[in-house]
């Protein structure tokens, strides 16, 4: 799991280099393809489906189109903003899970997890900071994306167990193929005159390459975590991203991100790894 988070990050620090050499829907389109074909092989080389119907299941598709939501809008505020900010705003996904479980799956929480919910979403105000100088509009980009991947996390509940991980990387990636396709197909037809598509140079090449092989290792990384790994025990280890997203925001990109960011993504990281343990504990007494 932490090298899942390190390679997420790794991922968001080329991709907001990548978008300075090319734009960003070609970037995811690239990225999507190459993930997509690299999970694809490996799930012809281990003899398993390539083509599965549990991936035509309604619920699949509706994680399908949540997904696609996340990956656009978080894609276009990691170009847009301080990954710093968009990636203390993504660990709130946790929060709106949980929230979204209450909702629509009838889970039951305790005045405990209210509490930790509603100081979670103090912590996320305080890093969008409304009416500030601190305020950036382009933070909204990242909270959509938030809610996209907390909507795939929710529809995840739902989905069929029996995929393997190389089928959901492929279908993952995919998605990440798609999203690029719309983005681009967006620009078209509003920003008539901006080049959708450039030619990469050989030198810029490897950034591409390299935000792209980030993702797949992530990808491959959080799945056999999740997947193999005691939930409960490798979940609370996400939150370790924010560590890393500072790290390479202020050492490589320059950020300077002020105390009330810092101060919401500690609110945040609290916020969340107290209610993963908090409903670990209420799951084993009722064991």
């Amino acid at each position: 799991m932490t090298l899942a988070m390190l390679a997420f990050t790794v991922e968001d620090f080329f991709l907001k280099k990548a978008t300075k050499v090319a734009p960003l829907g070609e970037i995811l389109i690239i990225c999507g393809l190459l993930g997509f074909i690299f999970f694809l092989g490996c799930s012809f080389i281990s003899k398993q489906k390539v083509v599965y119907k549990e991936a035509f299941k309604p619920i699949l598709l509706v994680r399908s189109l949540f997904e696609i939501g996340g990956r656009v809008f978080y894609a276009l505020a990691i170009a847009l903003m301080p990954i710093t900010n968009a990636s203390a705003i993504l660990q709130a996904t946790p929060l709106v899970v949980v929230l979204g479980a209450v909702i629509f799956l009838n889970e039951k929480v305790g005045w405990r997890r209210w509490a930790a919910i509603i100081f979670g979403f103090f912590g996320v105000l305080l890093i969008i900071q409304p009416g500030t100088e601190g305020f950036s509009i382009f933070s909204i980009l990242a909270v959509v994306g938030m809610i996209g991947f907390a909507g795939r996390d929710l529809a995840t509940r739902l989905s069929p167990v029996n995929m393997s991980n190389f089928q959901l990387g492929s279908f993952g990636f995919l998605m990440v193929f798609i999203s690029g396709i719309l983005i681009t197909l967006f620009n078209l037809f509003i920003f008539p005159s901006k080049s959708i598509w450039v030619t990469i140079s050989v030198e810029d090449w490897w950034i591409i390459l390299a935000n792209g092989l980030a993702g797949i290792l992530a990808y491959q990384c959080l799945t056999i975590a999740m997947r193999n790994g005691d939930v409960s025990f490798v979940t609370p280890f996400r939150y370790v991203r924010v560590l890393f997203a500072l790290f390479f925001g202020i050492i490589f990109l320059g950020e300077e991100p002020n105390n009330l960011v810092l101060c919401g993504s500690l609110i945040v990281v609290l916020s969340g790894i107290y209610i993963i343990l908090r409903r670990n504990k209420v799951e084993s007494k009722k064991k």
